[in-house]
């Protein structure tokens, strides 16, 4: 377990996942403090946390310092738009992600905990589940699924590199909570597509498109995998999921609605016209590589973190869709509310 006074950095403690992560990690009592790193400081003052603003994919930033002393540096910043622009993200995800890295290795930080994801899989099968044995070589026309794959090749090289740190990579499904719905309305469906249209009352129907079950767990309980990596001398990779696997039946029973079959090609010609017209921000590929999601086996993650969810995936995605059409917010700049980011964008503070 942690030893008393532990310093952990977060890098990209502000999102979805780092807010949820800096809480659980607060209420750690071997946990002393915390440095979150953001690229826009929060108003936020969570307990043991102080903040520094750090853009991981500028060259000209030193990481090494913000990582001096540390005992643990847990990387989270990852950037999902513009999905047009594939080279953006690259320079973030792959680039900035290998700086932390070395940046960790420089000043010898004893653990580092990456936040990797299923669609660093490589096709996998949807009626049986499958370890952290499967390969991970992603799907390789999403730009999401590609850049993850990427980045657990170049941890491959870290850890042969240097083998007396302790590397842990969490993989999880989708992560859901309340607070986070605004952000991942904007970030993957767009502000053109009307939160409305999420309403159950809106969904009297849903289509069973062949391939399309996929995994999802609330963000919280995932938090609560990365706080039992951090003070366990656990290594290697985990997946994190909650039950039960989310497909057409599920949502059906969920809304009480029916379900009906329906081809994948209709479904995906939309998703990428809307995608090539701006109406939406979810690339096509993406909607092709969650057809190929293999369903994950959390088993080690059960028996070695000593983790099991809270929250089922219903739970999940019902609090998701409550706190779409409450507006719900942390104030963080991702998190912040529509009426937050519409204040900061009249007065120009932090446009």
């Amino acid at each position: 377990m942690a030893s008393p006074g532990m310093r952990v950095v977060v890098v990209g403690a502000t999102g979805n996942v780092g807010t949820s992560v800096i809480l659980a990690l607060g209420a750690e009592p071997g946990i002393a403090s915390i440095l979150g790193l953001a690229r826009r400081l929060p108003r936020w003052s969570p307990t043991k946390t102080r903040w520094a603003s750090v853009d991981i994919a500028d060259d000209s930033t030193d990481l090494a310092d913000h990582f001096v002393g540390a005992d643990a540096v847990i990387h989270l910043a990852w950037l999902f738009q513009p999905t047009h622009h594939p080279a953006t993200t690259w320079r973030t995800n792959v680039r900035g992600s290998t700086r932390v890295f070395e940046a960790a290795a420089a000043v010898g930080v004893p653990t580092l905990i990456y936040a990797s994801f299923v669609g660093a899989y490589s096709p996998g099968p949807k009626d049986r589940a499958v370890d952290e044995s499967w390969p991970t070589d992603g799907w390789p026309e999403s730009m999401l699924c590609r850049e993850k794959a990427y980045v657990e090749r170049v941890l491959d090289a870290f850890e042969l590199q240097h083998p007396k740190i302790r590397v842990v990579r969490l993989r999880p499904g989708f992560m859901l909570k309340r607070e986070s719905a605004g952000e991942q309305h904007r970030l993957f469906r767009g502000p053109l597509v009307p939160k409305h249209l999420t309403r159950p009352e809106r969904m009297p129907a849903f289509p069973a498109i062949p391939g399309m079950r996929y995994q999802a767990l609330h963000t919280d309980d995932a938090a609560e995998a990365f706080r039992q990596a951090t003070v366990r001398t656990v290594h290697g990779a985990f997946n994190l999921a909650a039950e039960p696997v989310v497909d057409a039946a599920m949502l059906g029973e969920m809304f009480s609605a029916r379900t009906f079959p329906m081809p994948g090609w209709p479904a995906r010609a939309a998703v990428s016209a809307a995608w090539r017209t701006h109406l939406l921000r979810t690339p096509p590929s993406l909607f092709d590589a969650v057809l190929h999601f293999p369903i994950m086996d959390t088993s080690r993650a059960q028996r070695e973190l000593d983790w099991t969810p809270r929250y089922t995936a219903q739970d999940a995605l019902r609090e998701w869709l409550a706190g779409l059409h409450e507006d719900a917010s942390l104030p963080t700049p991702p998190l912040a509310s529509s009426a937050e980011r519409s204040r900061r964008a009249e007065t120009r503070v932090g446009a």
